[in-house]
């Protein structure tokens, strides 16, 4: 009796998008046999640079027929560590580019990241990106790279790497919302990390600003948040408790009740890939307000974009839904589960084709 394809799955940062993407992956495609190999998401600055040293008595007797790594994983490092992994075909996964990341005020700007990210494209078979944004940001972020070497720059390196590149989102789960829940329109849903690269300062100063001028509504106030109270938070919490309904990182039951409960959700992102909380919420019937930035505007009318961190704009325009008309709420069933899976399932069984071949020619 055959085996099943072993197909290895590195990654090396397992915060939530990562994990609930290999969580997909690995339960949607049984039929394959996954070893799956994780870090946890803390110490950036470590896993990105030091996977392959955590990583190297584990990957040292590792023979699988593919391998799906994410961009956190040094793969060029860990294919010239194993050689045995050097002619296993790799597709390389970009959530997110260091190119296009903002750096925190707590960061030092390094190169490291963005050359890690850049070797392992150029090691892998495959590159897929979870957006067009994505891919373009990289690519620039490359050019950019390159126009700074001082010489024996590499002719052709985007146009290489852009050929190898396909766009596959990670899946949404669609919520059955049908009579699950009475919808209140003027619920204002937060479900983002309250960290810097969410800027959930401008939110909390457009929220102030509403109630300063009469607006009614009310926030539902989700999201991963650290245990020092963000300034953010802690603002709204003094000056508008009684317009807060919900102030938690809810279980998945609970939060999927808020979602069919909201009316609109707001993103003020300084970074964004693919912004899989926003989608979540927009499929689930609430009317999105994002940054004319970023991802959005491959997924997202003008009519539901505001100047990025232009704070004014964001109250104006919320003011402006909450007293009056609204747009209807964008379809983005696109990133469904039953329109991405066959993408991934191509993918995979190219990566396996790909080993076949390699194979008969060994043969």
């Amino acid at each position: 009796m055959r085996s099943a394809p072993r197909i290895l799955l590195l990654s090396a940062y397992r915060a939530d998008s990562h994990a609930a993407w290999a969580d997909w992956l690995t339960r949607q495609f049984p039929a394959f046999d996954w070893d799956r190999l994780e870090l946890p998401g803390r110490h950036f600055r470590w896993r990105i640079r030091g996977n392959p040293l955590s990583w190297l008595e584990t990957l040292r007797h590792a023979r699988p027929d593919a391998i799906i790594a994410t961009s956190m994983v040094d793969l060029a490092t860990l294919r010239g560590l194993h050689p045995a992994l050097a002619q296993t075909p790799a597709l390389y996964y970009f959530h997110e580019n260091q190119f296009a990341y903002p750096t925190s005020p707590r960061q030092t700007r390094s190169v490291d990241p963005q050359m890690v990210q850049l070797y392992g494209a150029l090691a892998a078979d495959r590159i897929a990106f979870n957006s067009c944004y994505n891919r373009d940001s990289f690519l620039d972020g490359v050019d950019a790279l390159l126009a700074r070497m001082p010489d024996q720059v590499p002719p052709g390196l985007r146009t290489t790497l852009g050929g190898h590149s396909e766009i596959l989102p990670v899946p949404i789960k669609a919520i059955a919302t049908r009579g699950r829940v009475e919808r209140d329109p003027n619920l204002i849903l937060w479900n983002h990390r309250w960290e810097y690269d969410k800027a959930p300062e401008d939110f909390a100063e457009a929220a102030l600003q509403l109630a300063r001028e009469g607006v009614d509504f009310r926030l539902a106030l989700l999201g991963p948040r650290p245990a020092r109270v963000p300034d953010a938070l802690a603002r709204l919490r003094t000056h508008l408790a009684d317009r807060i309904a919900v102030d938690a990182r809810c279980s998945r039951e609970e939060y999927e009740y808020w979602l069919c409960r909201a009316g609109i959700v707001v993103s003020t992102a300084r970074h964004e890939f693919q912004g899989l909380s926003l989608l979540e919420a927009t499929r689930a019937g609430v009317l999105p307000l994002v940054p004319d930035a970023l991802v959005y505007p491959e997924q997202y009318p003008d009519s539901c974009r505001y100047p990025c961190g232009d704070t004014g704009a964001l109250a104006a325009r919320l003011g402006a839904w909450l007293t009056g008309q609204r747009p209807p709420v964008p379809d983005v069933g696109y990133c469904d589960t039953q329109q991405v899976e066959p993408q991934w399932r191509r993918q995979i069984e190219g990566l396996l084709e790909t080993r076949r071949g390699v194979d008969r020619g060994r043969g």
